[in-house]
């Protein structure tokens, strides 16, 4: 609430029992946002709302801007990221933003105030059709566990030689929710969702020949899928596919 005696006033309702402090929160969650010179809104109830906090878009934005917002969010947050950062970037940031992390084959960067812990029930196995397809996979193994969730990899398991994913069975059947990214003709997804018993989040990659299409063909294979249960993101979104998963299983937990 960026109003302090708005703010005060709700509080001496709650302190009152005029108001609940459900609906005090409710009224809470739709209310702050800081500007950030004139560039930037940044939202901090976002995790009141959805469960994640706001992650920085790093494309589009100059070093200095990154470097801005990722210090007036670092005062609210204990880790603030920014998505799809390349090298050149991240040595521009470094001078500007104490403490910031850099996960290069993610092209993650964060800053981290505390160490991140598991405090979320469930594991997230996230699986790769090839080695190129690990900048996507890393994307959302890194998101994954700066949130605060178990993660687990199986790179380099796709169809061309079905046998590595076979003798991985394990990986499958302990996993809570899959993430599975594949290029070319996009088949994994397809062959993991008949042996999972549990949601399964595919991730198309731009990986591939010429008749690939950026990944459209492996996102068409994923959406045509005989499969059941499959769960499709957009081209390369690694970042989304961690999310999804991080819903599935913050919601089976309260279901709990």
């Amino acid at each position: 609430m960026s109003d302090p005696a708005a703010l005060k006033q709700l509080l001496e309702l709650v302190a009152q029992g005029r108001v609940s402090p459900e609906v005090a929160l409710g009224e809470l969650k739709d209310l702050a946002f800081e500007s950030v010179d004139d560039f930037a809104k940044i939202d901090h109830h976002r995790q009141l709302r959805t469960g994640f906090p706001e992650v920085i878009w790093g494309p589009g934005k100059t070093p200095a801007q990154i470097a801005k917002i990722m210090q007036v969010m670092g005062d609210r947050h204990p880790v603030v990221m920014a998505t799809r950062i390349d090298v050149d970037t991240y040595h521009q940031l470094q001078p500007k933003v104490h403490n910031l992390t850099y996960y290069p084959e993610a092209r993650i960067c964060a800053l981290i105030q505390e160490s991140p812990q598991v405090h979320h029930p469930g594991t997230i196995s996230i699986l790769t059709a090839g080695t190129a397809d690990l900048p996507v996979a890393e994307e959302a193994a890194i998101t994954a566990e700066l949130s605060g969730f178990a993660v687990n990899r199986l790179w380099d398991v796709g169809v061309a030689g079905i046998h590595r994913l076979l003798s991985h069975r394990h990986v499958i059947a302990e996993a809570d929710v899959l993430i599975i990214v594949a290029g070319m003709e996009g088949a994994l997804p397809s062959v993991v969702a008949g042996l999972a018993d549990c949601p399964v989040i595919a991730v198309p990659t731009s990986v591939g020949y010429g008749v690939s299409f950026g990944g459209v063909a492996p996102l068409l294979t994923m959406l045509n899928s005989c499969a059941a249960g499959i769960g499709v993101m957009n081209i390369d979104n690694g970042f989304g596919a961690a999310i999804l998963a991080g819903q599935i299983l913050r919601t089976a937990a309260k279901l709990r």
